[in-house]
């Protein structure tokens, strides 16, 4: 593994764990009301377009990143949604 490897798989761990604390947070609480819906709509669009060009450019790990925000960004979507009803 080189340098490069190496830093793209600090990025990646630190994208995703960075998701954790507000999904354990809203799982304790059974709150959501301080997420701005706004503000996922527009992470999900960013990772799905990231996605898009990690893979249309081979960049394995653009690309194995914005899947794990995108699945992040969209549980955080799913417990807005599930909480608030």
């Amino acid at each position: 593994m080189n340098y490069i490897d190496t830093i793209g798989i600090i990025a990646s761990v630190t994208s995703v764990v960075g998701f954790l604390p507000q999904i354990y947070k809203n799982q304790q609480t059974k709150s959501v009301q301080d997420l701005s819906a706004w503000m996922l709509l527009n992470f999900l669009v960013c990772s799905l377009a990231w996605m898009i060009y990690g893979s249309l450019t081979d960049s394995f790990y653009v690309l194995l990143t914005n899947v794990a925000c995108l699945c992040a960004s969209g549980f955080l979507m799913g417990q807005k949604m599930y909480f608030q009803r």
